[in-house]
């Protein structure tokens, strides 16, 4: 017969393992995530100005970015990670950055929480406009 999962546990607990094993399973404090960080280095280009829709955005899963046009000619970048749990943003509607895995949306504006569960806002990517082109400052 094997040993059941209380069992470990509680043998764990015992031997003094039980908190780091537990301390592992967290997401950091109160639960939030503290987001994934992009994954994009100073100067790269993340693509068309043309390409970004006015009052959304366009989801850069490869780098972790989400690139926003809040108005026309004005662009912002943001961690496509959730500030939540860490699940990646999934779409950009309606003037929010929209995570659904338990439903947070964030502004396209600055990144600020509009809908929680997440309680921080999306941080902040810094980004330029040359020629058309987006790149990372």
């Amino acid at each position: 017969m094997g040993i059941s999962r209380r069992q470990t546990l509680t043998g764990a607990a015992a031997l003094g393992v039980g908190v780091p094993l537990l301390a592992a399973c967290g997401a950091g404090s109160g639960g939030e995530s503290s987001g994934g960080a992009p994954s994009s280095t100073p100067g790269e280009k993340l693509g068309a100005a043309a390409d970004v829709p006015v009052g959304g955005g366009t989801i850069l899963a490869d780098q972790k970015i989400v690139v926003t046009q809040p108005t026309k000619g004005e662009f912002k970048a943001f961690s496509s990670i959730c500030t939540h749990a860490g699940c990646p943003v999934t779409a950009v509607q309606d003037g929010t950055i929209n995570c659904t895995c338990h439903g947070s949306k964030f502004s396209v504006e600055d990144g600020s929480v509009v809908n929680g569960p997440a309680t921080k806002p999306l941080p902040e990517v810094a980004v330029t406009v040359q020629g058309g082109e987006i790149t990372t400052a």
